[in-house]
């Protein structure tokens, strides 16, 4: 069977469009876009001034554009440069709320003993990069989607279905933290499930996340919390009552599920995911009274989960693991529960939103496109698909040489040169989207 979108080159006055679009990019814009986004701060819960900021930006610049709110502090922004009628609409989209939230307060000594420049929402440019809190993930993507969707329509591209631009709250893998008043579901792509509800939502879309190669499917997560038991004791009376230190046994625990983490990873490894596991938190015990050693001490777990092995399934595997765990130890005393399931998602990689992406890609780049495995990040590409939205996930390519804080976890270094390549494919796949009736899409008219 021919795959959609197979043979299907741009015409010439899809080339035309294209390049009167990439002229139209107006580089000291993006940039100063960025650097604005960054210095806005928007952690999950806390994305309305952003939000209205990049709506307005969109309403200046030709789109109708409008802030849609989640709550009082929280909110998307969403925008759109119409087509005629008679085509497919393409959503453009990206979140816009960033891991940490750039304080000292929430985010020391958990990041390392400072703020570094690409944790705080202060952004500068170094040497061609933009570095500052979020600058590369998600604000460098979403800069990408805004200036993309600009550029089309300053260049005036006719278009016979919509391009919708997303901007999302609540895009990154958390929840509020504890003791806050509101809502606790404030992330998990709350912004793109309720962007969806509300109607904004196109016949295709594709996701601006990392990764320059285009992807069609992606893992979910599932988190587990271990409570590790012992029993409460006191300092000096430890050498005269029963002691059994929580905080001990949980170590245990921990370095045995390090070890079941690779054989979790081998059994679920296909396709392009390979999903990995981690223990991200611990809590136990009273920091200002360390005399008292308590009766328990709690263990966080992310695991990743493939889109061909459901929640249901993961939980199974964890259920083995712990058993496992037990019969080892028999000492220990735990008990354990899943407390998030987020299914992993795929795309038909021979439907045109993935062949069209593949080609503006090959495009750019002057070669075949090779699919990278091996991946475990998570994204709201998960909730589009789950919403029934075809949907690709492309990102920026790599500098072409090391950028601040190289080498190290940091998702707020943005290369600049990179962000304009990602416009470009941006622009190449919403024209050779747009501009084509819905026949041609593999949609019914």
């Amino acid at each position: 069977m021919a795959k959609v979108g197979d043979g299907v080159a741009l015409t010439a006055q899809q080339r035309q469009w294209v390049e009167a679009a990439w002229a139209s990019i107006d580089r000291d814009e993006v940039a100063g876009l960025l650097v604005e986004m960054v210095n806005i701060p928007s952690p999950p819960g806390g994305e309305r001034p952003l939000a209205e900021f990049v709506a307005a930006h969109l309403s200046d610049r030709g789109l109708r554009a409008r802030v849609q709110l989640l709550d009082d502090r929280q909110a998307n922004a969403v925008g759109v440069y119409p087509g005629r009628g008679g085509g497919g609409d393409l959503l453009l989209y990206a979140p816009i709320d960033t891991a940490f939230t750039g304080t000292e307060d929430e985010d020391l000594p958990w990041t390392g003993p400072r703020l570094r420049a690409d944790l705080v929402p202060a952004a500068t440019i170094q040497d061609g990069f933009v570095v500052g809190l979020g600058a590369e993930n998600p604000k460098g993507y979403a800069a990408c989607v805004i200036a993309a969707a600009e550029a089309i329509a300053r260049a005036r591209v006719p278009l016979r279905g919509d391009l919708l631009v997303g901007l999302g709250a609540g895009g990154m893998p958390a929840n509020a933290p504890g003791g806050r008043p509101g809502r606790r579901n404030v992330a998990q792509g709350v912004g793109c499930a309720h962007m969806l509800e509300q109607g904004v939502r196109g016949d295709f879309a594709v996701i601006a996340k990392p990764g320059w190669t285009v992807s069609w499917e992606e893992v979910g997560l599932c988190w587990f919390r271990v409570d590790v038991h012992g029993v409460l004791a006191y300092t000096g009376m430890r050498h005269i009552l029963p002691y059994r230190n929580a905080i001990v046994a949980a170590g245990e625990v921990a370095q045995a599920l390090e070890r079941w983490f690779p054989e979790y990873t081998a059994r679920n490894t296909s396709g392009y995911v390979a999903p990995q596991g981690s223990i991200g938190a611990i809590v136990g015990g009273w920091p200002h009274k360390p005399a008292f050693a308590p009766a328990a001490c709690q263990l966080y777990i992310d695991l990743r989960v493939s889109p061909r092995t459901g929640p249901s399934e993961v939980k199974a595997q964890f259920a083995e693991a712990v058993d496992g765990i037990r019969r080892a130890h028999p000492h220990l005393a735990l008990d354990w529960e899943m407390i998030l399931g987020i299914p992993g998602s795929h795309t038909d990689p021979d439907g045109w939103i993935v062949r069209s992406t593949i080609r503006g890609w090959e495009a750019l780049e002057g070669r075949p496109h090779a699919a990278e495995a091996g991946k475990s990040g998570a994204t709201d590409a998960n909730i589009l698909r789950q919403w029934g939205v075809p949907t690709a996930r492309i990102g920026m390519p790599r500098a072409p040489r090391p950028g601040p804080f190289a080498g190290q976890f940091s998702m707020g270094v943005a290369h600049l040169e990179s962000t304009h390549r990602l416009i470009q494919l941006l622009i190449h796949v919403a024209v050779d989207t747009c501009t084509r009736p819905r026949g041609e899409l593999g949609l019914e008219a």
